[in-house]
């Protein structure tokens, strides 16, 4: 029998949070929504100036907002400083987590030399290879493989189909996501006499404590030393990390994003979908870099850095990119003309 759905009165969820109540503290919250999509029951919030026109026409029981639109709400409201980081709190008490059991699926096949400890749960048709430990409280969902020598910290949780191929080592409450796979060979080749010649890849992967990594993202082993994430990474899906990369601290990357080997990205960075960094260069703390950008030299200061050309009609695009054919022999015209 499926479990009651959870329900909070808005009283206890002021409480619980921090918050400043105003209205009724006795409506009952079951779900989340938005404000334009939320029912009865249900809790939106406003962080976002440009959905305040859907204020006035909500739906919804109750909304999460900053002090500046708690007079305009026309339903009991949760007043928060930061209204999207609350309401994200309190999203996840109502975000369905399928039970774990403590235990081995009897069709995973683990090696003699693995540690699994007793609480931690290992799902169907896992593989676990010579010398990994699985530590407490982790959940090792269906199909994954983690290959030799790999730790999985305490309650760590690889949902499903996730590869850890070697030396992969994950710090507490690391979340993978399906298909993403760490650890693999590091893009390493030398030329010799016309022919490739493989680098080995002899390094590890070290993610630290509360990472999450998504959906078919990749992150290559380093070639002799470790590539590293540091504590409280957050990667979305379809990432490329190359070898001996090092993401700082709290830095969030957007998916679609490839990044060459030995770059170093700084603490708090925020990289928007599908940009592109080059290898051996350095981004310091507290960078932003937009959507679809570049990156072929490091960044120093702390700021926002974009590239590339916004989307504009074919008609204008083709007219502009005959222009910049031209602004080699522009700019040599005007040098010259300010020699004379």
């Amino acid at each position: 029998m499926p479990a009651p759905a959870p329900s909070h009165s808005l009283a206890e969820l002021a409480e619980r949070f921090g918050l400043t109540l105003r209205g009724e503290g006795t409506v009952r919250i079951h779900g989340v929504g938005t404000l334009a999509a939320a029912g009865p029951g249900q809790l939106a919030f406003l962080a976002n100036p440009r959905y305040r026109k859907e204020l006035a026409s909500t739906s919804a029981s109750a909304v999460v907002l900053a002090e500046a639109d708690a007079e305009q709400c026309p339903v009991p409201c949760l007043v928060a400083a930061s209204p999207y980081t609350s309401f994200a709190r309190i999203a996840a008490l109502f975000e369905p987590v399928a039970e774990a059991m403590p235990g081995v699926h009897a069709s995973a096949v683990i090696d003699p030399s693995a540690h699994i400890d007793p609480s931690a749960h290992v799902g169907p048709y896992t593989t676990i290879g010579p010398g990994s430990r699985i530590d407490a409280g982790a959940v090792i969902g269906p199909g994954c493989i983690i290959g030799e020598h790999c730790v999985v910290g305490p309650d760590c949780r690889l949902v499903a189909r996730v590869t850890l191929v070697a030396r992969v080592r994950l710090g507490a409450r690391v979340r993978i996501h399906p298909g993403a796979v760490l650890g693999a060979d590091g893009f390493g080749l030398a030329m010799e006499s016309g022919r490739w010649i493989k680098v080995p890849q002899l390094g590890g992967v070290q993610v630290g404590d509360d990472c999450e990594i998504g959906a078919n993202t990749t992150i290559d082993r380093g070639a002799i030393e470790d590539t590293v994430l540091d504590e409280d990474v957050r990667l979305d899906n379809q990432i490329q990390v190359g070898h001996n990369v090092r993401i700082g601290a709290h830095t969030a990357i957007a998916g679609c994003v490839a990044i060459a080997g030995s770059a170093r990205i700084g603490r708090y960075c925020l990289i928007g979908g599908a940009v592109g960094i080059t290898g051996h260069l350095e981004i310091c703390d507290r960078v932003t870099v937009t959507a679809m950008s570049l990156v072929t030299a490091s960044i120093t200061e702390p700021g926002e850095y974009s590239s590339g050309m916004p989307v504009q009609d074919s008609r204008s695009w083709r007219r502009n990119g005959a222009r910049f054919r031209q602004l080699d022999e522009l700019a040599r015209r005007m040098a010259a003309h300010d020699r004379d």
